[in-house]
This record gives C-alpha cells, structure tokens and sequence, in this order.
C-alpha cells in the first residue's frame, strides 16, 4: 500500500451514509505522487502526498 514517507498519509476507511442513514463502507485516498526526493543525501523514488509537495516540505532532485 502507498503511504506517504514525509507525512504518513494513506487511505482512510469509513462508511457512506445515505439521508435515511445507511451505511456501506467507502475510502478515502490521499494524493500520492511518485517523485524522487533525496533520502539520506541519496536520490530515491518514494510515495509523497500532494499537500507536502505544495507545503514544501520536500524539494524534488
């Protein structure tokens, strides 16, 4: 499963509720984009969501 490595972030699970209240389950995905960071002082292609990428919590290389 992909899962941010800056911030942690992956689906989220939960129900759909409909008006008179039933459920199913449903997810939540974040938005992940494969880029290449560096990692140690090493180029590496990880799993970043786009809300740290916007942050700029990383720089890509």
């Amino acid at each position: 499963m992909a899962v941010d490595v800056i911030t942690g972030r992956h689906t989220t699970f939960g129900n759909k509720r409909s008006h008179a209240l039933n459920s199913s389950r449903r997810t939540w995905k974040a938005n992940l984009q494969k880029v290449r960071i560096l990692v140690d002082g090493k180029p590496k292609r990880v799993w970043v969501s786009a809300r740290a990428l916007k942050s700029g919590k990383v720089t890509r290389v």
